[in-house]
């Protein structure tokens, strides 16, 4: 019988765990946080995206950062793998808009205790509040693992799925970066994917809890289009998050990575509309608000607190009566309405991403088996390795699937 250590007990760490040990073999994962998952709990608002429900070729598009590498281990264990398995193991889920899945309860604990329990019932064991210091190699080889406190564990296999180092309160702190690099493995630098952005501009304060839906942004870098998205947002006291900066995040931390000096989100507020289209929409809101002053004149066509700032980027003065409007301003207006600027200095810091970009070169794993290419016994899961997505579910299934492939082939050596 193989024994498998697995470091880290996220969403990687108990798939490949759960694998493992249904295949026989006698598994341990070391979790250093006090419980498991603690990652999985945030996810989702707390009600854990579990997956997407789209077909693989489509998961794989939506995990920009070497979603092709996924592709064995994708098929090997679907979306619809892991709903089963938690259904078959008393967890009904559920299909919400843009096809994310998430428990019935709208509970993320529900999902770790469900996959705690498939682990321990398939005859692992799990040990918190233990740190992994080093992994034990000798000949090229795995012999096993030592803790922080001195233990050692024995292993013919050993699993790293120790995260990246986004939300370090969850475990995800980098440690299995630096475990990978010192059994001499390549890594690709680590970048905040999935993060909120910061902004200098003089219109951030007034508008902070500015929620704005189905507009388009495009993310421009020293005036080239280096990203696209439609959807939602959220002006914050620093800048701007929600879905669609995050999904644009990566574009940005890549462009400043590759020293750009200016980069602009532009934000189309009316994206169902062509410029002639919106022009025509706005003369006749002046019509009814012809005596009205500005300020007053646009309260239809956007949110209060965005009406100033719009006008100000126009060099339109909000007091002006909208019946002296000229039509040189009204085509101003049209312009900022489709392209309202705001300039993005930087990301968040890589701790409050959601997401890693970077980690453990991708050169150096088996795609089929997330072996290491250099040392025997050695495989890897889940976001230690230089794979990131957009949110909807798909990071969460790279990880059980990269686990459940690790676990799987780590049993067999």
């Amino acid at each position: 019988m193989a024994k498998v250590v697995v470091i880290g007990g996220g969403a990687a760490g108990l798939l490949a765990g759960i694998a493992a040990a249904q295949n026989g073999a006698e598994t341990i994962i070391l979790e250093k946080m006090r419980r498991p998952g603690k990652k999985i709990l945030i996810t989702g608002k707390g009600r854990c995206n579990i997956t997407n429900s789209c077909d693989l070729q489509e998961i794989i598009k939506n995990i920009p950062g070497n979603g092709r590498f996924l592709n064995s281990a994708l098929r090997r264990f679907t979306n619809q793998d892991i709903v089963q398995l938690l259904e078959d193991n008393g967890l009904p889920t559920k299909v919400e808009r843009g096809g994310r899945v998430f428990p019935v309860s709208d509970k993320a604990v529900d999902v770790v205790d469900t996959l705690v329990k498939i682990f321990k019932d398939n005859g692992g064991t799990l040990i918190t509040d233990c740190r992994v210091k080093s992994i034990e190699v000798a000949g090229g080889k795995v012999t096993g693992v030592a803790t922080a406190d001195g233990q050692k564990f024995a292993a013919d296999a050993v699993i790293l799925a120790a995260g990246g180092s986004s939300y370090p309160g969850t475990g995800s702190d980098g440690s299995g970066v630096k475990l990978a690099k010192a059994a001499g493995h390549t890594i690709v630098p680590l970048k905040p994917s999935l993060v909120p952005l910061e902004s200098d501009s003089p219109y951030i304060a007034d508008l902070q809890g500015l929620s704005l839906r189905n507009i388009q942004g495009t993310m421009y870098a020293d005036g080239k289009k280096i990203g696209a998205e439609f959807g939602e947002m959220l002006f914050t006291h620093f800048g701007v998050s929600g879905p669609i900066i995050l999904s644009l995040s990566k574009c940005v931390a890549d462009a400043f990575a590759q020293g750009a000096q200016e980069v602009e989100l532009h934000i189309d507020l009316k994206p169902a509309l062509d410029n002639d289209k919106l022009d025509a929409r706005l003369q006749r809101d002046f019509v009814q608000y012809s005596r009205k002053q500005m300020a007053n004149g646009m309260k239809d066509l956007l949110p209060q607190r965005l009406i100033a700032p719009v006008l100000d980027e126009a060099f339109i003065d909000e007091e002006k009566f909208v019946n002296q409007l000229s039509r040189a301003e009204r085509q101003r207006l049209v312009s900022v309405l489709k392209g309202f600027v705001v300039p993005i200095t930087g990301t968040r810091p890589l701790a409050d991403a959601i997401v890693t970009a970077g980690g453990v070169s991708l050169k150096e794993i088996d795609p089929k088996t997330m072996a290491s290419k250099l040392v025997a016994g050695l495989f890897f899961a889940g976001e230690v390795m230089d794979i990131d997505g957009y949110t909807g579910g798909y990071n969460l299934q790279a990880a059980f699937s990269t686990g459940y492939a690790a676990g799987t082939f780590a049993a067999q050596i």
